[in-house]
C-alpha cells in the first residue's frame, strides 16, 4: 500500500539549544523571569494570583518600564506569565485570612531553577506553557466598556459579550496554521513576511469566490483589526515578527482599515500590517498542532528509525527535505556503518505492494548520499530481480569496475518500476512525459516486449504511457501493450 501523505510539509527546525536561547530572549519571557527573581516574602498577590495594585509600580520600576498605565500593564502581564508558567507559586489568599488582609504570598516555583539548571527541553516546555497562556489572552474578549456588563447586583453578564471562546481560538489557530503553511511553501522559499490583509482574507474569503462582496470585505477588515491586536500580544512571546497596522490609516476611532488593501501594491500593503513566523514560532505552532492530533512532520523525526519507516516517511517529502532527512539518518550510522545502513535500505526497498516502486526510488536517492563505503552492500544485490537494476545504476554512476550488464528482462522491469514510482510521486508532467518518451526510445520494439514484464504495475504504467507519450503512434502501441498486459494477468 502506498504511503499516506502527511497533511503538512515537513518543517526544518533549529536545534533545541538554539530554540531554548530564543525562548529565554523573548521580551515577555525575560520580564516574567526578572519578576520571578525579584519577588520576595513581602510580595503580595490577590485572589487570582495577580500582583496587588500597590506593588505594581515597584514591579514596573524593576523592569525599567515607565511609571504610567502602559508600564503597569506590561508589568502585570509579565507577572501573570510568571505565575502561569510555574516560575512562581502562589499561596491562596484564603489561607491567609487570619491576617485580615485577604492577600496571598508567592514563592519561587520549581520551574525557575530549571531555566538555568535544566535542559533545553525543560526551557522549551516552560516556554510552551507561556505560549498557551498568551494565546488564551489573545483570544479573550475585548471589553470596550466593562461597566456595561456589570449588573446592579454586581454580577457580570457574560452573554452580553457575544464571545465564543472555542470559535475565537479556532480562528486564531487557523490563521497561525495558514501562516505556518505559507512559511513552508515552495520548500521554504515563502519565508518572507505575509501581509495581514492576505492572511485575514485566507480565513474569510471562500476559495471559489471571484470578486469579494462588500459584506466579505467588511468581515476581512474586522478580522484584520482583531488580528492586529492579537499579533501585538503574541509578538513579545517570540513567535512572530510583526509590523502593526499603521495607525494613520484609522481615520477615526473605531474605524477599521480598508480590506481592499489585499490587492494594494507592496509599498502600500506594508502599512496594513506584516507578519512573519520566527524559528521559535515554527516550533511553537508545530507543537500546538501535534497536541491537537495533527500530522506535522519535522526533518529529523525519522533519525534512528528503521529504514522501512524512513523510506515510507519521505515518500512524499519535497526533494530538499527528503535529502536532509536521509542525511541525518545516515549520520546515525557513521562511516563505519555505511555498509549496514545501505543493506538495511536495500532490504526495506523490496516488495510488490503499491508503495514499493517509490520506496526503491527513494532508496536509490538515499544510497547516493551513502558514499563509496556502501559498495559491498550494493554489489550484494546485483542478482536480485527487484534491486539489481538500481544497484547497477548506482555502481555505474560512480564509475565502478566490473559492473555486469543487466539482462533484458531486468531493463524492462526497471523501466516499469521507475515510471510507477514517478507516477506515485506526482512529479511534474513535463518531466514525467520526458521520462516516458526517453525510456521507451532506449529499446527498439519496447512496447512489443514490455507488456510481458512480471511487475504489479505493468498494465497501469503502460496505460499512463499511452496518455503521456507525445508520439501518437507510440501512444497507441502503449495502450495496446496495456491491454495485452491486463489480458495476461487475467484481469
Amino acid at each position: 500500500m502506498s504511503a499516506e501523505r502527511p497533511s503538512l510539509p515537513p518543517v526544518r527546525l533549529n536545534s533545541e539549544a538554539e530554540l531554548a536561547r530564543d525562548a529565554l530572549a523573548a521580551p515577555l519571557f525575560v520580564r516574567a523571569v526578572r519578576l520571578a527573581r525579584w519577588a520576595g516574602p513581602d510580595t503580595r498577590v490577590g485572589a487570582g494570583g495577580e500582583l496587588v495594585e500597590a506593588q505594581v509600580p515597584a514591579a514596573a520600576e524593576h523592569l525599567g518600564l515607565p511609571a504610567d498605565e502602559d508600564g503597569a500593564a506590561y508589568a502585570s502581564e509579565a507577572w501573570r506569565l510568571a505565575v502561569d508558567t510555574g516560575l512562581l507559586d502562589v499561596t491562596d489568599p484564603d489561607e491567609e485570612a487570619e491576617d485580615g488582609d485577604g492577600e496571598g504570598t508567592v514563592t519561587a516555583g520549581e520551574n525557575l531553577a530549571l531555566l538555568t539548571g535544566g535542559s533545553p527541553q525543560d526551557v522549551l516546555a516552560i516556554w510552551l506553557d507561556g505560549l498557551d497562556a498568551v494565546h488564551a489572552d489573545a483570544t479573550a474578549p475585548v471589553l470596550d466598556d466593562f461597566a456595561d456588563l456589570v449588573g446592579e447586583d454586581g454580577s457580570i453578564d457574560f452573554d452580553a459579550l457575544d464571545w465564543d471562546p472555542e470559535a475565537e481560538a479556532e480562528f486564531l489557530d487557523g490563521v497561525l496554521g495558514n501562516l505556518y503553511l505559507l512559511t513552508l511553501a515552495d520548500n521554504g522559499a515563502g519565508e518572507g513576511p505575509v501581509p495581514l490583509p492576505a492572511l485575514a482574507a485566507s480565513m474569510i474569503v471562500p476559495d471559489d469566490m471571484g470578486e469579494p462582496t462588500d459584506d466579505i470585505l467588511e468581515q476581512v477588515s474586522e478580522a484584520m483589526m482583531r488580528l492586529d491586536d492579537q499579533f501585538r500580544l503574541l509578538e513579545p512571546i517570540g513567535i512572530v515578527a510583526y509590523r502593526p497596522v499603521d495607525e494613520a490609516l484609522l481615520v477615526e476611532e473605531g474605524e477599521t482599515a480598508d480590506a481592499s488593501a489585499a490587492g494594494a501594491d507592496d509599498e502600500d500593503v506594508t502599512r496594513y500590517g506584516m507578519v512573519k513566523l520566527t524559528p521559535l514560532g515554527l516550533y511553537g505552532i508545530r507543537a500546538r498542532m501535534l497536541e491537537a492530533g495533527m500530522d506535522a512532520p519535522a526533518v529529523g523525526d525519522l533519525a534512528g528509525k528503521g529504514a522501512d519507516v524512513l523510506l515510507d516517511g519521505i515518500a512524499h517529502y519535497p526533494e530538499s527535505a527528503a535529502r536532509a532527512e536521509v542525511k541525518l539518518w545516515l549520520d546515525g550510522y557513521g562511516t563505519e556503518g555505511a555498509v549496514a545502513a545501505a543493506a538495511e535500505l536495500l532490504a526495506a526497498a523490496r516488495g510488490t505492494d503499491e508503495g514499493a516502486p517509490l520506496r526503491r526510488l527513494h532508496c536509490q536517492q538515499a544510497l547516493a548520499l551513502a558514499g563509496p563505503e556502501a559498495e559491498p552492500a550494493v554489489r550484494a544485490v546485483l542478482g536480485d530481480p527487484e534491486l539489481g537494476g538500481l544497484a547497477r545504476v548506482w555502481l555505474a554512476e560512480r564509475g565502478a569496475a566490473d559492473v555486469p550488464a543487466p539482462p533484458e528482462d531486468m531493463i524492462f522491469w526497471l523501466a516499469i518500476d521507475t515510471i510507477a514510482a514517478q507516477l506515485d510521486a506526482d512529479g511534474e508532467l513535463d518531466e514525467l512525459q520526458g521520462l516516458v518518451e526517453g525510456l521507451s526510445a532506449q529499446h527498439s520494439g519496447f512496447f512489443d516486449e514490455v507488456w510481458r514484464v512480471d511487475h504489479p504495475a505493468t498494465a497501469d504504467v503502460l496505460e499512463a504511457m499511452g496518455r503521456l507519450h507525445g508520439d501518437r503512434k507510440a501512444a497507441k502501441a502503449a495502450r495496446k501493450a496495456a491491454f495485452k498486459a491486463r489480458s495476461r494477468a487475467g484481469s
